[in-house]
């Protein structure tokens, strides 16, 4: 971080950061003093060898694990801060779809669990629009499940059951569903893994279209009921929308990413952080250009130089998986 750069001019900023998880008087260090800025508007993603902790650093980013030590902000305040301010969006690998609702169930669900919680606190009864509009125009209101399924291209499949759907659909309607609040934050936890190769390659493309726009071109979001300008990807006004991506993918990193960062073997540590500047949009066929090829090629050999010792990847700690 340069010196005139604060940490709430900074999406996310990670300093220090520790992770040890503890079983029956043994500990395992997952991560060790990781430090990472990521500036608003960046596709930052994560490449590791196997267990280096990837998943955990998600984690701790998104507040659903507290650091050993160390600190992590997110716009200068703490992942709990940020969830409550509907900051924060998870993708994983299970889409995690509740299969007695429909997509569109599904996509809604967010807002109908908000809704309640407002219910139950009055301290809390704001809005959604008016919430959204805190660092934007007071106008501003998230799309609709209804939007948010078009603009993912599931239209016409809103009334469906996730068991009735293709595994790259099912996770189209997770993306759907995690921004439906339309937040600045995207972590994104190894969503295509389960993919089989040809749907996952699909899936980069489309995440691609979300991000921007397929050249220019997106699908219209409605407010409101009233067409707006196109919109590649819904989000809170006066917001760039950052994504913090974990893949074992190296085609995919260099093919989504402005940065790709690559972490040791466990534990887990920031050992390179490579800007990677290629042009956007970014078409099918740049992935046969040379400069793209040198990209995966300085990658591949950063993570051969942290591949772990084969003992290593049996050392686990019992009651305790470590993600990533």
């Amino acid at each position: 971080m340069s010196p005139d750069t604060t940490a709430s001019q900074l999406c996310v900023s990670l300093r220090n950061l520790s992770k040890t998880f503890y079983n029956n008087g043994r500990s395992l260090t997952a991560l060790l003093e990781v430090d990472l800025d990521v500036r608003p508007g960046e596709f930052v993603a994560i490449i590791g060898p196997s267990g280096c902790g990837k998943s955990t650093l998600l984690r701790l980013v998104g507040g659903l694990l507290s650091p050993s030590q160390g600190r992590v902000l997110i716009r200068g305040r703490s992942p709990q801060d940020a969830q409550k301010e509907k900051e924060v969006g998870f993708v994983f690998q299970d889409p995690g779809l509740l299969p007695w609702r429909t997509l569109l169930g599904n996509v809604a669900l967010p807002l109908e669990v908000n809704r309640r919680a407002r219910r139950s606190d009055p301290a809390d009864a704001m809005p959604l629009g008016k919430h959204a509009g805190r660092r934007g125009t007071a106008s501003h209101q998230a799309p609709s499940p209804r939007d948010l399924l078009a603009l993912v291209g599931l239209a016409e499949f809103e009334g469906y059951y996730p068991w009735q759907l293709s595994g790259g659909m099912q996770q189209r309607a997770a993306l759907a569903r995690s921004l439906a609040f339309g937040p600045s934050l995207l972590l994104m936890d190894e969503p295509f893994g389960s993919l089989d190769e040809l749907t996952r390659e699909a899936m980069r493309y489309e995440l691609l279209r979300l991000l921007q726009g397929a050249g220019g071109e997106g699908h219209p979001i409605r407010h409101g009921g009233s067409p707006t300008a196109w919109e590649p990807w819904p989000g809170r006004a006066g917001y760039e929308r950052t994504v913090l991506f974990v893949t074992h993918s190296i085609p995919e990193a260099v093919l989504l990413a402005d940065r790709v960062v690559v972490l040791s073997s466990r534990p887990g540590r920031v050992v390179a952080d490579l800007a990677i500047d290629l042009p956007r949009p970014r078409p099918p066929s740049l992935e046969e250009e040379r400069d793209f090829q040198s990209y995966t090629s300085r990658l591949r050999h950063l993570l051969r130089e942290q591949a772990p010792e084969p003992h290593a990847l049996e050392a686990r700690t019992p009651g305790h998986a470590v993600h990533g």
